[in-house]
């Protein structure tokens, strides 16, 4: 692992090592690491590199039993925001860089995805279920700002009736109210926002590269305002740094006019876990003991449960009672089934025109 000091507006604080794929190699041969130290001995901040990804598809399938969708759209791959707990981290060892500092820094963006969906969309027998954009990395992150994938997957959704259920923790998602709005009048898209502590030191320090919770919360508002189903999503809880915000955030939540609030214990799986503690030691070295114990009792006595279901809820005593502050919380502002989101129409969709009917 290459530790790295004075690393501003970064979430992870070192670039992993992962045992699986060909890390160990590339670690070796020192071309992967980006660490450069000033002569004062502080480390110059990271730029953020894009490259350019040309998949042959662009929905993935999804077949776990505790996923509310069998199908998803990643316009990105890695996200700039940054967030320590970040489940998909590990996802960027299969390229051969690191779960750490690589996946924040160093991104993969889609062009092709809107032409991709098409095709797909086109496909004899395709049965249309609500889309999930967001479930890995964020369609909304700082970098969409240009290229504008997710905007024009938006509207090859939008133009042939096709639901989609978006989840992001940028305000960035406002800028396609125009989009956003029309579909909501039919029953076709629904927005979750992440918020996982309303303290700014504390966001900033797990998201360092999202918006300020204040800035989420107004999105929240807005897209409700404007019709857009809009749920809060605390995900994830993470003991004894954000767990004693749980009935703030409902609170907040249901005051910006949210339809729901849904959680998830922190997620620990893969190289995660040595880049949490890693955080935990740099940020909060006065409770990282407490904090991974607590996880660790939610978890089965490891640092990630990945078993279905039980890795959505976690177990024992801590969960239970996460589980029942929730409920009354959500009672107390009138929430019911946050799951209603899912609870989109189909029945209208076509398939986008063909190449010759786009001629006329």
């Amino acid at each position: 692992m290459a530790a790295q000091k004075n690393r501003a507006t970064r979430g992870a604080t070192l670039n992993a090592e992962s045992r699986r794929f060909n890390l160990p190699q590339s670690e070796a041969d020192g071309d992967w690491l980006d660490v450069r130290e000033d002569v004062d001995g502080t480390v110059a901040p990271l730029r953020t590199t894009v490259t350019i990804e040309l998949p042959r598809t662009i929905i993935t399938r999804n077949t776990s039993p505790d996923v509310p969708f069998d199908r998803s759209i990643n316009a990105y791959r890695g996200c700039e925001h940054g967030c320590i707990y970040c489940f998909a981290r590990p996802s960027h060892a299969f390229h051969d860089l690191s779960p750490g500092l690589d996946f924040e820094t160093k991104l993969f963006a889609k062009p092709g995805a809107a032409d991709l969906l098409k095709a797909e969309l086109r496909k004899p027998g395709y049965a249309c279920a609500p889309i999930a954009m967001g479930t890995n990395t964020d369609p909304y992150q700082p970098i969409e700002r240009k290229w504008q994938i997710t905007r024009a997957l938006l509207e090859v959704l939008a133009a042939c009736d096709h639901p989609v259920v978006i989840t992001t923790k940028s305000d960035r998602v406002t800028r396609d109210l125009d989009i956003l709005a029309a579909m909501a009048e039919k029953r076709q898209v629904a927005v979750a926002i992440s918020i996982t502590s309303l303290d700014p030191r504390i966001a900033m320090t797990i998201e360092p590269r999202a918006p300020t919770p204040a800035r989420r919360l107004a999105a929240v508002r807005k897209l409700a305002d404007a019709g857009v189903p809009t749920y809060v999503n605390m995900a994830p809880v993470i003991p004894a740094v954000t767990d004693h915000e749980v009935e703030a955030v409902v609170a907040a939540a249901a005051n910006a006019g949210a339809l729901g609030v849904s959680y998830i214990p922190v997620r620990l799986p893969w190289e995660v876990a040595p880049l949490f503690r890693a955080w935990l030691d740099a940020h909060f070295p006065d409770r990282a003991g407490k904090v991974m114990a607590t996880i660790q009792s939610l978890r089965g006595g490891k640092d990630n449960d990945p078993g279905f279901f039980s890795r959505m809820r976690g177990q024992g005593v801590w969960a239970e009672l996460l589980r029942t502050r929730f409920r009354i919380a959500r009672a107390k502002h009138g929430f019911s089934d946050d799951r209603r989101r899912l609870n989109l129409d189909c029945s209208r969709f076509r398939p986008p025109p063909g190449a010759q009917g786009e001629l006329f």
